[in-house]
């Protein structure tokens, strides 16, 4: 079977529509923009604390099926209800402070935090990471200050 250049040419060009679109379906969303709302103190298990809260100022470009529970993925812990996409809080130097593996819609990035007891110099600068677990893709934030 012999292909003229106009069949050839009408291959290619589903091919590269099939490619597009396919893209398309698995875009990627942006880097999340992190920064500090609060610094609190509080008390649990009979030790002083300070909580360091955050938020996404861009949470609305994610979609809601990226915090979904997941059944299908693996379990946080005994939680077998945890979402798709999982958030850690890392220092500046990439050690893990703190994470969330529950979090339900995208509005859930305004209440992110971590915790150092009482009289502990805090990390300077933190960074988060949202890994949607399924599709393999990590967003890491920029760094963001723990003094307001």
């Amino acid at each position: 079977m012999r292909l003229t250049k106009a069949t050839m040419l009408f291959f290619a060009t589903c091919l590269l529509l099939l490619t597009a679109a396919n893209s398309r379906a698995q875009s990627t969303f942006p880097n999340p923009v992190l920064y500090m709302t609060t610094s609190e103190p509080y008390t649990a298990s009979g030790k002083n604390w300070v909580r360091y809260s955050f938020d996404v100022l861009n949470k609305d470009s994610y979609p809601s099926a990226m915090f979904a529970a997941a059944p299908t993925l693996p379990p946080c812990g005994l939680n077998t209800k945890s979402s798709r996409s999982w958030v850690d809080i890392f220092d500046s130097r990439g050690k893990r402070l703190y994470g969330f593996c529950a979090l339900g819609k995208p509005a859930d990035l305004n209440g992110i935090w971590f915790a150092v007891e009482e009289g502990v110099v805090p990390p300077s600068y933190v960074y988060i990471e949202i890994n949607d677990r399924q599709t393999n893709t990590k967003y890491k934030s920029n760094l963001a200050e723990t003094t307001l």
